[in-house]
């Protein structure tokens, strides 16, 4: 067996892993805390103790994808249908602007209303808040991508997934590995800052697989990754698989952060969702953002990508007050920055 705390070790000055090695320390649990605690000083030496809170807005749960894992495909019957006009959105945007958060987050399905005249005027209306934007709307031509850009939007995430094709196929409908990289590539080529990320703990995913992402978010250079326990919803076709667990999606993140020092990575709801401190120990493990929801309480109740989402119950008020209170308890400030991706390696 390799010496694992050689490895890590190593990583955390060398910002390099083989497929192998990574696939050797997903399944070895016995050098977990020491992944973590090397991926939290890397953390601290690149991008500091600071961590940034963005604003979500998630302005419809109408989709015409039928992704496998995700509540708000488009067959699921049993989902209440929203869509927020302009106005609606610009309300929420004033809001995290209110509350001190420097950038808003819209995400949505993939929504055909939602053209491109219409995201551009809502983004223009945005920028006009000294706000920075990060986009979460799914894949679009080169030509709506560059329509965004030009009309003010700063970041994108699209998550990969997987990696896997053959997996990517099974749990996307209609849908292309290729075209989602090429999706990707146009975003980079159009300097946007990019967002991707995957899915932990999906069936038949495995530890090889995994290690095959992380690589891929190091080879596409990107800004930011969004990593997030698989977790089975009702009326999808996974609804009876087993989930991801909060384990290995953090030590998917610790990984992702000795091999991109210097980018944002996301302490998401999923985690904590799977356990009440779950944002707290990403935070210890190598993450330094958080993404609070500002959607009023009637839609945040509708948009169920998965089940038992943390902070449903909470106004956005509350949220923010019970996450600031947290981290600040860790020892951790909350950034007056716009929290850009700054490239020190």
């Amino acid at each position: 067996m390799t010496d694992l705390v050689n490895v890590i070790k190593n990583a955390q000055s060398t910002h390099s892993l083989s497929e192998s090695e990574i696939v050797e320390i997903l399944k070895n649990d016995t050098v977990n805390e020491l992944l973590f605690d090397t991926a939290d000083k890397v953390r601290k030496q690149y991008v500091g103790d600071e961590v940034h809170l963005r604003g979500l807005i998630e302005f419809s749960n109408i989709c015409r994808c039928n992704c496998f894992y995700c509540g708000l495909r488009k067959d699921n019957t049993a989902v209440q249908r929203y869509r927020m006009a302009l106005e609606e959105i610009l309300l929420l945007a004033q809001k995290a602007k209110d509350f001190g958060y420097k950038t808003v987050v819209l995400q949505s399905g993939e929504d055909s209303f939602f053209d491109v005249d219409k995201m551009c005027a809502i983004i223009r209306e945005i920028k006009k808040l000294d706000l920075a934007l990060t986009l979460s709307i799914g894949e679009k031509s080169y030509e709506e991508y560059k329509a965004y850009k030009d009309a003010g939007a700063d970041r994108y995430l699209l998550r990969i997934e997987t990696t896997d094709r053959e997996l990517y196929k099974k749990l996307h409908p209609s849908m292309s590995f290729e075209n989602r990289v090429r999706c990707l590539n146009d975003l980079k080529t159009l300097g946007f800052e990019v967002g991707t990320g995957c899915l932990v703990g999906l069936p038949h995913q495995s530890d090889e697989s995994l290690a095959r992402d992380i690589l891929f978010f190091k080879n596409i250079d990107a800004d930011m990754i969004g990593l997030g326990p698989f977790i089975p919803s009702p009326q999808t076709p996974l609804q009876n698989e087993n989930g991801g667990t909060l384990i290995k999606v953090l030590k998917v993140m610790a990984l992702t952060r000795l091999l991109l020092p210097d980018i944002n990575i996301p302490a998401t709801t999923a985690m904590e969702t799977l356990q009440e401190n779950g944002r707290l120990l990403a935070l210890k493990s190598g993450a330094n953002v958080v993404m609070p929801n500002v959607t009023d309480e009637e839609c945040k109740q509708k948009y169920t990508i998965y089940p038992g989402k943390a902070g449903l119950n909470n106004t956005a008020q509350e949220y923010r007050n019970s996450i600031v209170k947290k981290i600040e308890a860790i020892g951790r400030t909350i950034s007056n920055g716009y929290g850009f991706h700054k490239k020190t390696v």
